[in-house]
């Protein structure tokens, strides 16, 4: 909580002109620009479901990153919570309707985001994903957030079979915005503060240029249970070692990662001519975390007591920079109104091991190591043109075409030596502890391209009757092309009721994180038989290495989806806006990664595994088709209750259930299949999202006082283990927040989350790592870290 005071503190001496900001129509910000080309389109008068959350909703939530305050306002949207994961505790997954974190793409500006550098391997939703990393883009610089709930690959491309989310900056040239939060846990850990600066500026012919500035700092939290186990060997004469008794038995670290976030933003725009504006936006970040891993024991083989006499929690400390620009420039030619654009946007993430060895390097080795980098890289080129036509009835057609081209790259680089090699001492374990070094095998800068060309539809051809179409063909360098198509219609019987749906298919290019990604790293794996965790050298391999290909494996092909949806849209004077929607997703040849199998299991796995260092393999495969199948409900209203000030009250609910269709494997691993695609990762799949979230929020404005209060519902989720499925009761969550407006320009909030401090249930006995694993490690959906209180200040001018 210091750290927040002297930020605070700090932040309220920065010198900042009084100038009042202006005040925006209501109706100006929910004005949307996904789903359809026809500008001016609200949430209410859409084709397809869109949510629109503004700058205000995501921070009324009280939390301090995009994609939890995300979570807590689209209950469609989950960011489940995870630890012990290695470096998905420093970018964690997130999904869209219950599906994989990569089934969603991310706009910025209505622009394509590149993702994160990150493949998930360890156990969370989305196991073999990588997706775009939202906490890279500071909530200080976002307008507002919206969120299509429809498959449009036909519209904008590859990924978008869940939906899209569309994240808008802030464009305002003049004034700005200055905050600041502090809070921590009931427990009195986790201590955050975060300070962020929004600052527009004036350009000569209605230019802008909008900055923003964010550093957000977390401290750790932990929720382990005490370490029971044995911890020294025995005296020579067979007597305990007395250290038994005065080891600090909480010795591992399961809960948020240490965190520091510093992140940049600009939105800028000028116009050149009459018709043409010049614009440009994008940003960089720079977030280190630190995350513990599995505590190795001082008797433990894995460590040297001459450097660890009392054993060591090894710490994965990743350094992870993101950045991105996007140039373009808008213009009319006759009739035409075309867009340009020009986007590159990198991601890269350090392995940083730290509090470590190598035991193979016996006393002498070192206690960190560089463990490699990923990196991936993507550039777009864009030109968009469209027009409207003289069309039947006496109506307009709008008519948009468009090609891009994009390139995408990926990139490991090698570890330094000592993170990997066996320096043989003693016959002890490889590698840096903790997380073992990418090798020079594993190495790999592979690029793939793929050119796009679009063509849409949209008609509003009675003032009952709205109808649009697409069709979108795509050539990628390595699988070849696709061709995807939608088709959505509105139907408004009355002013107030309307009919809404749509059809289309859709498709996912594997990403070069799945095609490229290799490595082989120490597991740990649960025995069968006593449950307990095994260290194994497990081989994760791409489908350009021997082992895959003498396994009968073949290169990646896309993801096919159909999808259906079908909506009723109601409204009244009153200030009641209902939307439902229900939806089917069908997907053919979803890309897994494996289970991991071992020479026992094959001869035809001894054979490829074979001079490789790895004791068992695993491996990225189109392997499953599933469907889902979900409900979205949205009701908001407003009220009027007189002196007693102004209420709003919205309820959002989602339900979704994804079901497996088939599963199949080359013929080589037919006998494999079970184990491949095991019930641990069918359970993860299916179940470990919650099929039923919502929320009830309330919003009530008196005065100078504006209180919220959300009450969210996680319904019950499964999670996989070794020894059967667990099943994890649902549970209901309240957060609380009073702001006070002390002047026009400067307000102040005090905020608790999760006001009952409710936690999920507890990991069964047979299952818990002897006491140290409380609560389930992956996929709870708010987390364990139990009540949070926090303190904020902003100023606006």
């Amino acid at each position: 909580m210091r750290l927040g005071i002297i930020a605070l503190a700090v932040s309220s001496t920065l010198a900042i002109p009084a100038v009042q900001a202006e005040e925006l129509q209501p109706g100006f910000e929910k004005i949307e620009i996904i789903g359809s080309r026809i500008a001016l389109r609200t949430a209410t008068d859409s084709v397809a479901p869109v949510d629109i959350i503004t700058a205000e909703q995501l921070e009324s939530t009280g939390m301090t990153e995009t994609a939890k305050a995300l979570q807590f306002a689209a209950p469609s949207y989950s960011f489940p919570f995870s630890s012990v994961t290695d470096g998905s505790d420093a970018v964690r997954p997130a999904s869209l309707r219950g599906l994989s974190p990569d089934h969603t793409l991310v706009l910025v500006n209505g622009k394509r985001r590149h993702g994160s550098a990150l493949v998930h391997l360890s156990g969370t939703v989305g196991k073999g994903s990588s997706n775009v990393d939202l906490n890279a883009i500071p909530m200080t610089a976002i307008k507002r957030i919206e969120i299509l709930r429809d498959g449009a690959s036909a519209q904008y491309g590859s990924d978008a079979i869940a939906g899209v989310i569309n994240v808008v900056l802030k464009d305002s040239d003049q004034g700005g915005s200055l905050s600041a939060q502090a809070g921590q846990t009931y427990i009195g850990d986790g201590e955050q503060w975060r300070v962020g600066v929004n600052h527009g500026i004036s350009l000569s012919n209605d230019g802008f240029v909008n900055v923003s500035l964010e550093a957000h700092h977390k401290d750790s939290t932990n929720r382990a249970g005490l370490d029971e186990r044995k911890q020294y060997n025995d005296l020579p004469d067979g007597s305990a070692d007395p250290r038994e008794a005065t080891f600090n038995r909480k010795s591992h670290q399961v809960g948020d990662a240490e965190y520091d976030n510093l992140g940049l933003f600009i939105n800028a725009a000028q116009p050149i001519t009459k018709d043409g504006k010049l614009y440009a936006f994008g940003g960089i970040s720079q977030r280190e975390t630190k995350s513990g891993a599995f505590y190795r024991r001082a008797l433990d083989a894995r460590n040297l007591t001459e450097i660890y006499p009392d054993g060591f929690l090894p710490q994965i400390n990743p350094k992870i920079i993101d950045a991105s620009l996007v140039l373009g420039y808008e213009f009319s030619l006759g009739e035409w109104n075309i867009d340009t654009s020009a986007g590159h946007g990198e991601n890269s993430f350090n392995y940083n091991i730290v509090n470590t060895l190598n035991a193979s390097l016996g006393p002498d080795s070192p206690n960190e190591f560089d463990a490699g980098t990923l990196t991936t890289r993507e550039t777009n080129l864009n030109i968009d043109a469209s027009r409207y036509f003289a069309f039947a009835n006496d109506s307009e057609i709008l008519f948009a075409t468009g090609v891009s081209w994009r390139q995408n790259g990926y990139q490991i680089e090698a570890g330094e030596t000592g993170s990997y090699i066996n320096g043989g001492y003693d016959n002890r374990a490889a590698g840096s502890q903790g997380f073992t070094g990418f090798t020079p095998e594993s190495q790999v800068d592979e690029t793939r391209d793929n050119t796009g060309v679009y063509m849409e539809l949209e008609n509003q051809l009675t003032n009952e009757f709205y109808w649009a179409a697409a069709l979108r063909y795509e050539n990628y360098s390595d699988f070849g092309g696709n061709t995807s198509w939608k088709l959505a219609g509105r139907y408004d019987f009355t002013d107030n009721l309307a009919l809404r749906g749509t059809i289309n298919t859709g498709f996912r290019a594997p990403s070069v994180q799945q095609l490229y990604f290799s490595n082989i790293s120490t597991l740990f794996n649960p025995d069968p038989v006593t449950g307990q965790l095994v260290p194994i050298e497990s081989g994760t391999f791409n489908t350009l290495s021997p082992v895959t290909k003498a396994l009968g494996i073949n290169e990646l092909d896309p993801e096919l989806s159909q999808s259906f949806s079908l909506g009723l849209v109601y409204t009244n004077d009153t200030g009641l806006a209902l939307t439902l929607d229900a939806y089917q997703i069908s997907i053919d040849d979803r890309i897994i990664l494996s289970s991991s199998v071992t020479p026992n299991d094959s001869p035809a796995v001894a054979a490829a595994l074979a001079g490789t260092n790895a004791e068992s393999a695993r491996f990225f495969i189109n392997a499953v088709d599933t469907r889902t199948r979900g409900v979205d409900l949205v009701v908001s209203q407003d009220f009027d209750i007189g002196s007693w000030g102004d209420l709003r009250a919205n309820l959002a609910y989602a339900y979704n259930k994804t079901e497996i269709q088939d599963i199949h494997f080359p013929q080589i691993l037919d006998g494999l299949g079970k184990k491949l695609f095991d019930s641990i990762e069918q359970t993860r799949m299916t179940s470990a999202t919650p099929h039923n979230t919502g929320n009830l929020g309330l919003t009530h404005e008196l005065g100078d006082f504006k209180t919220n209060i959300r009450l969210s519902y996680f319904g019950d989720y499964t999670v996989g283990y070794a020894t059967g499925d667990v099943n994890y009761s649902d549970q209901w969550v309240m957060d609380l927040s009073v702001r006070y407006a002390a002047t026009d320009a400067l307000s102040f909030t005090a905020g608790v989350q999760n006001l009952f401090d409710v936690y999920p249930e507890k990991r069964p006995d047979d299952n818990n790592f002897g006491g140290i694993f409380v609560y389930p490690l992956t996929n709870t959906p708010f987390g364990f870290n139990g009540g949070y209180y926090f303190l904020e200040a902003k100023y606006t001018y």
